[in-house]
């Protein structure tokens, strides 16, 4: 995808109106699609299961992926390396995931990066939403060229997204997996794995609401 469109604060469901769009699209068994198919498309569980992790970057100190919230612009990140969004009760959180290469890379860096926050327990469910079940939230998955500036990654190649939650009255504490890839290239339609290079990494996501 070359550009990215902004839904208002809606429940995860109705969120995911155009992964839905490209579901019904496509001729079955298969469907070629972006945003991703794990566990939206397809009971897939992570993006290796269609993409190769052949990129050559790796996790190092080089490697950004934060998660930010945007009114005090402060990481959200955990010292074992997790995140905490924690949030009252039927109010709204804004965060920026944040997802790059610091500046001084000695490889060059990638033209897109593409990520999803699913919780693992909803794959295989009938739902179409794979957030976690009571949280409303309207952009859990995106892919965006890079270029997004940001004076805390002075710098750096990113990319740069705002993302709201919200736990409703049947919201409960959840962990959820970041998926990310940094890419270069394109797939090829039918064969994910080929024409398209990329680097994978996970990062644990801890909602917990307070009354």
């Amino acid at each position: 995808m070359k550009t990215t469109r902004f839904f208002p604060l809606m429940p995860a469901t109705v969120g995911l109106t155009v992964a839905l769009f490209f579901t019904l699209a496509a001729s079955p068994p298969q469907a070629h699609a972006y945003p991703p198919a794990v566990g939206i498309l397809s009971n897939q569980k992570n993006c290796l299961d269609c993409h190769a992790n052949n990129g050559p970057w790796k996790d190092d100190p080089r490697t950004i992926i934060d998660i930010l919230d945007k009114d005090t612009m402060k990481s959200l990140k955990q010292a074992d390396s997790s995140f905490l969004i924690e949030t009252k009760r039927g109010t709204a959180r804004t965060l920026l995931t944040v997802i790059g290469r610091a500046k001084g890379d000695a490889v060059e860096a990638p033209y897109r990066n593409a990520w999803l926050y699913i919780d693992p327990k909803t794959i295989g469910s009938a739902s179409l939403s794979k957030f976690a079940p009571g949280w409303d939230v309207n952009l859990p998955m995106s892919c965006r060229i890079v270029g997004d500036k940001l004076e805390l990654y002075e710098g750096a190649t990113l990319t740069m997204l705002p993302m709201t939650v919200r736990p409703t009255d049947a919201a409960q504490d959840a962990e959820l997996t970041l998926q990310v890839m940094l890419t270069k290239g394109e797939s090829v339609k039918g064969k994910p794995k080929e024409g398209m290079i990329g680097s994978y990494f996970e990062r644990k996501v801890k909602l917990k609401v307070t009354d």
